[in-house]
């Protein structure tokens, strides 16, 4: 039986803009956005603070059980909890973003969130966006779009986002750990970085943000 909430999964590598895209199609249709890839940095700030071995999947996984997540939409806004704390901010840092891909190739940390997200989709009208989102999480979502752009076009718009920030880095820094995070993502055993086979692609390389709400909101609204 189809659920009678509609979810849309949006997927893609990183930089691809996916979750400031996501949330404005998902304010602008109506429906809640989740933003899965705040989950999983969250499990890296945890592992950072709690100085895990970041790279033993089994250290990763025994700080599992100390993880309380939580979710609140407040004022239209999507606010991560970790353990009570609103971590929203702080998980954004380039340092967590090297945690967060080696969180998210251990198999306990992605079973461990995925009930969370599909009860998430089963009670609301949902934009998802993450890596595995078409494949794994929502495989049955009514609308899938692998969104994307060339590594240059997503290296550059996170360059100038962390510049706005004060960060103090080179473009090149901003594209090796990018590619590097690409192969990564790409390469795990668990759930790799793919287009879902019915997804539509959605390449925004030579578009602006509001071009690029714009096509995933006409996406939508077609498969709809």
């Amino acid at each position: 039986m189809m659920s009678e909430f509609v979810s849309v999964a949006i997927d893609g590598p990183v930089g691809a803009g996916k979750s400031t895209i996501a949330r404005a199609a998902a304010s602008a249709l109506g429906y809640v956005y989740v933003d899965t890839g705040a989950m999983y940095r969250s499990v890296g700030l945890h592992c950072r603070r709690k100085n895990a071995d970041m790279s033993s999947p089994e250290d990763i996984a025994a700080q599992l059980g100390d993880i309380s997540l939580e979710i609140r939409i407040i004022d239209g806004i999507q606010h991560i909890f970790l353990n009570g704390e609103d971590v929203s901010e702080e998980i954004r840092l380039p340092e967590i973003s090297m945690a967060t891909s080696a969180v998210s190739a251990v198999p306990e940390v992605r079973s461990a969130l995925l009930g969370m997200q599909r009860d998430f989709a089963e009670k609301n009208n949902v934009i998802m966006d993450g890596r595995d989102i078409g494949t794994v999480v929502l495989p049955n979502a009514r609308v899938k779009i692998f969104l994307t752009a060339s590594p240059e076009i997503r290296a550059k718009r996170r360059f100038d986002e962390l510049k706005a920030k004060g960060r103090e880095v080179t473009f090149e820094e901003v594209l090796n750990d990018l590619n590097k995070r690409d192969y990564n993502d790409s390469h795990r055993a668990a759930a790799p970085l793919k287009a879902a086979e019915d997804a539509v692609l959605a390449d925004t390389s030579g578009l602006d943000f509001e071009q690029s709400v714009e096509l995933v909101c006409g996406l939508i609204k077609e498969r709809l």
